[in-house]
């Protein structure tokens, strides 16, 4: 495995760095003032939009795709780096349009979605104008498996009726979201992992109803939000059918390989910026009559997070090597471990950065309490670790068998 970067992926690395370090990481303020000058979930902060034109003009746009002529032509591997770039800031990625779950649906309609939904959902996608939510897990059932859901996706003639209850609808609360990709169950009787299908619901579409924008950790993620969908007798054209009916879970395999690693590229960035702010902190405050980076308690942290960084770094990308050599269904275990390994290796790392800021690491004065809140959620969003251990755990015993 040769984990080299390639003069490409070097040129976009620097690229991104500097666009990071001229036009993001000034405006992080800039834009969480601009939501809480007006109603959160009503209207987009004028400077995403703004460093949204200029990432295009800069040619760090849709960085993502692998194997498509709608990305920039990357592998998983190539892309890595830059995704671990993006994820240093929580507005970066939106910046390039690569965040999620708009890159896992954008993906989806690549590979399955028909050439109608392509003109009407994909390019608008691709350019940034619209945003779209995945809804999958439901309030009423432990969705961590997800042959639990119930909500239901039957035909009635030439439209499909949609009706159950989602929640955690990533983007559904931002008012550009337009479009959602609900799975639900088709045909109850059908093999276990053939009941379940993935459908196009446009959000203004009758019997579609947001209850409520549930936060995280206190924390509402405006204008994206996290959202609670009620979808009653929603009817929609049976085109709107992705692949075919019972195909669920093959396209869930498809799209969320890629989707979570990205998560855990994006990690591994959070990490970095948390032990860089930590090093800063260190040297700038003193205790006890010496400087906090003399402390060997200090020390320790520093030495163990950039161990721990660079293993989680080397497991991604091996993972990202072999879903580009061998296949997502290949590097699965590969890919279980990374979701298990990169966001407790960060919340480890930005815990102990927050130590060292003291009251301040707590409070919105520094990214740390919204990163931290945001890595946490991953250890569920991304499927509880439990799962993957048990996945792991698995593959590793068959081969003792």
């Amino acid at each position: 495995m040769n984990f080299s970067y390639t003069d490409k992926v070097v040129e976009l690395q620097k690229k991104l760095t500097d666009f990071m370090e001229e036009y993001v990481y000034p405006n992080e303020q800039v834009y969480h003032d601009q939501i809480d000058k007006n109603d959160p979930f009503s209207s987009v902060p004028p400077i995403m939009e703004e460093l949204k034109e200029k990432a295009k003009q800069a040619g760090l746009w849709n960085l993502f795709l692998p194997e498509s002529e709608y990305g920039a032509g990357l592998t998983n591997l190539e892309y890595a780096p830059l995704c671990e770039i993006m994820g240093r800031s929580s507005i970066a990625p939106e910046v390039f349009n690569c965040a999620a779950p708009d890159t896992g649906n954008m993906e989806v309609l690549v590979r399955y979605g028909k050439e109608e939904h392509k003109e009407k959902w994909l390019k608008p996608l691709l350019n940034g104008e619209i945003r779209s939510c995945f809804s999958m897990t439901e309030p009423d059932v432990a969705s961590s498996d997800a042959t639990n859901i119930q909500a239901s996706i039957i035909r009635d003639g030439d439209e499909y009726v949609i009706n159950g209850t989602k929640w955690w609808s990533s983007g559904a609360g931002d008012p550009r979201c337009k479009i959602a990709i609900v799975m639900g169950k088709n045909d109850p009787d059908a093999p276990t992992y053939e009941q379940q299908s993935m459908i196009l619901v446009p959000l203004d579409a009758p019997g579609v109803t947001i209850k409520r924008i549930l936060p995280v950790f206190g924390y509402d993620h405006a204008p994206h939000g996290h959202a609670e969908i009620e979808y009653k007798d929603v009817r929609v054209p049976a085109s709107n059918m992705l692949w075919d009916e019972g195909k669920g879970f093959a396209i869930a395999q498809g799209r969320l390989g890629p989707g979570r690693i990205h998560h855990c590229m994006r990690t591994i960035g959070a990490a970095e910026r948390a032990l860089e702010l930590l090093c800063k902190r260190v040297q700038e405050r003193s205790a006890f009559g010496k400087k906090l980076a003399e402390q060997g308690v200090i020390q320790e942290w520093i030495a163990e997070a950039r161990i721990d960084i660079e293993q989680a770094r080397l497991l991604t990308l091996k993972a990202a090597y072999m879903m580009d050599t061998v296949g997502n269904k290949e590097a699965k275990g590969e890919i279980a471990m990374i979701k298990v390994v990169a966001p407790n290796m960060a919340l480890k790392i930005i815990d102990r950065a927050i130590q060292a800021f003291g009251a301040a690491g707590v409070s919105d004065d520094t990214p740390l309490a919204a990163s931290w809140a945001n890595i946490r959620t991953l250890r569920l969003a991304d499927g509880p670790d439990e799962v993957h251990k048990r996945a792991i755990a698995r593959y590793e015993l068959k081969k003792y068998r």
